[in-house]
């Protein structure tokens, strides 16, 4: 069973940058779709990015051009790359995963992934 860890949240301003990674442990996650997923107080866990096992990147339109997802097999991890951030940016960031023979659910769904870290608050102030 894959363990997944986050790290690198933090409190940044309005326009700044931020990367937060999720280092897998238990399994080699190369070959796992894995995800990044939010959480703001009050609303339902929602869909950032996805990087799927052959390497094709998939993100929220609301993230779309500031986000980059990446994969650091070296490190049996992935990344997420942050910029121009907002203060809607706000959130607890969740890493995901889906192994071998995935299933088989819309990427963008919670339930498509069996495995979650525990997150990493991410806070943008104005």
């Amino acid at each position: 069973q894959v363990q997944l860890v986050e790290s690198g949240g933090g409190l940044v301003q309005a326009g700044g940058s931020l990367r937060i990674s999720c280092v897998a442990s238990g399994r080699i996650i190369s070959h796992y779709d894995m995800g990044w997923f939010r959480q703001a107080p009050g609303k339902e866990r929602e869909f950032v990015a996805t990087i799927m096992s052959a390497g094709d990147t998939y993100y929220a339109e609301s993230v779309k051009g500031r986000f980059t997802m990446s994969r650091d097999n070296v490190k049996n991890s992935v990344v997420l790359q942050m910029s121009s951030l907002k203060p809607e940016d706000t959130a607890f960031y969740y890493c995901a995963a889906d192994p071998p023979p995935y299933s088989q659910k819309p990427y963008y769904i919670v339930r498509a992934y069996p495995y979650w870290g525990q997150g990493t608050q991410v806070t943008v102030s104005s």
